[in-house]
């Protein structure tokens, strides 16, 4: 048997000149294993929130890709991100979700490592090591590249990887929107609570695409916007959310790194509308919020507002009602572990994160009304993909094809009506990816045009 070239394997799986997409990328252990390799071993990826290792020896256990990892503060107050696992016989040294610590100890062989890293105690040194063993050479494996921006943390495991303002490119803007203060302040933001962690039998990539702005999908909504959920729903409203943008443009917007958004711009002289109803002192905190943010960005600015986005490969957000961050994290070709951090101003009232919180839950995360409705299709989608049959039918990416401009009312490559072009970039950069693209392909310098249009 001839081999086939992996360019020519996935040129085959993403065809972008006719909106077609194999399934096998979505069930296939294989390109799993790759995935691990390719894309999760470069690109940028979250890690966490500063607001969750405010002190000195604070930790967070996250992940990157399917390995585990710690974002620690050390005693001088500098952030690091450690592979978690022991130099000695990879157990992992951090048993913990978070907390507070001087040391990291193994508890297998009781290794222990300081929060900077470093080789600190091996038991028995003197008489098993001395002379043979460098403490300097065995310190914990940190990420080569790590950065901070508006309190989130991200890191890759390239140390050839471009800086992250160069990553996220024009989508920081839209990022922006989910991690800036409600005022218009910049940053300001927190992790409320806790991080809700639930494994879904589904790929990772159908929960990412998802956030990528599929509107087309509302139907299945249907029956939580019968009921109404949102925050103003005791006054009446009916749907997940108060429903300022019924007047909007809405904009689908995808980016040359993968990324994409689902954003609104509000018409000329917004005025604000009634919102969280169902509390009058939360409704006037926001009132008071959108006031001071229209103050602070002036008439233009102020109006684009943010709804849900994903940066590549796999941390989405919602920008609004509700506001969070959501790592889709691969735990096998069907199997993804969903992280969802959600947000509040750091300064808000208390009275307010605890409506918030209470809203974000009946909405968001494994009992989240509308969640379970996404987790169901994404389960049977994911099912779908592996049958012998089905394989041999590709996926329809075709919606809205060409109708795309790179002229439009904010910068990236813009539709103005619902369309798939977003999870037609984001695929056009997996495959990239996969085939070991260099960097200058993978920020999309060498592209042509928008996916659409792609040769």
């Amino acid at each position: 048997m001839i081999p086939i070239a992996p360019e020519s394997r996935y040129n085959a799986m993403i065809n972008l000149r006719e909106g077609k997409i194999s399934r096998e990328i979505f069930s296939s252990r294989e390109i799993y294993e790759e995935e691990l390799e390719k894309v999760f071993t470069r690109a940028w990826l979250f890690v966490g929130h500063e607001s969750q290792i405010p002190n000195p020896g604070d930790f967070f256990a996250s992940r990157m890709g399917a390995e585990s990892v710690i974002l620690a503060r050390d005693k001088q107050k500098k952030v690091h991100v450690f592979l978690n696992s022991c130099r000695h016989r990879g157990m992992k040294v951090c048993q913990y979700d978070h907390g507070n610590t001087q040391l990291f100890t193994c508890p297998y062989h009781s290794w222990s490592y300081t929060t900077e890293g470093k080789l600190f105690g091996v038991p028995q040194f003197k008489n098993l090591y001395e002379g043979c063993l460098d403490k300097d050479e065995w310190s914990l494996i940190e990420v080569p590249k790590m950065e901070t921006y508006k309190g989130t943390v991200w890191a890759s495991w390239d140390q050839d990887a471009p800086d992250l303002m160069a990553y996220l490119g024009d989508a920081r803007a839209h990022l922006d929107l989910a991690l800036d203060c409600r005022d218009g302040r910049e940053g300001g933001s927190e992790v409320l609570v806790g991080v809700h962690k639930w494994i879904i039998p589904c790929n990772w990539k159908f929960a990412a695409e998802n956030f990528l702005g599929d509107t087309y999908h509302n139907v299945s909504h249907r029956s939580v916007d019968l009921i109404g959920i949102g925050p103003s729903a005791e006054a009446g409203v009916k749907g997940r959310r108060d429903n300022e943008m019924d007047k909007a443009q809405h904009v689908w917007v995808n980016f040359p790194a993968g990324h994409g958004v689902h954003s609104a711009i509000m018409p000329e002289g917004w005025e604000y509308t009634n919102t969280y109803q169902n509390n009058p002192i939360v409704a006037e905190y926001f009132q008071h919020c959108h006031e001071e943010r229209r103050r602070r960005m002036g008439e233009d600015r102020y109006r684009l507002v943010p709804f849900v986005g994903t940066i590549y490969p796999n941390v989405s957000f919602h920008g609004n009602q509700p506001r969070n961050l959501c790592v889709w994290h691969p735990h096998g070709p069907e199997s993804t572990e969903a992280w969802r951090f959600f947000l509040v101003d750091a300064d808000a009232p208390q009275e307010v994160k605890d409506f918030l919180r209470t809203y974000y839950m009946r909405y968001s995360g494994p009992a989240g009304m509308t969640e379970q409705d996404d987790m169901e299709n994404w389960n049977y989608a994911t099912a779908g993909s592996r049958g012998v049959i089905a394989k041999r039918h590709p996926y329809n990416y075709q919606q809205s094809m060409g109708k795309v401009t790179t002229d439009g009312p904010v910068a990236g490559n813009v539709s103005l009506q619902v369309s798939e072009e977003n999870p037609r970039q984001f695929y056009r950069r997996w495959r990239d990816y996969m085939q070991g693209a260099d960097w200058d392909t993978l920020l999309g310098r060498r592209d042509s045009g928008p996916a659409s249009f792609a040769e």
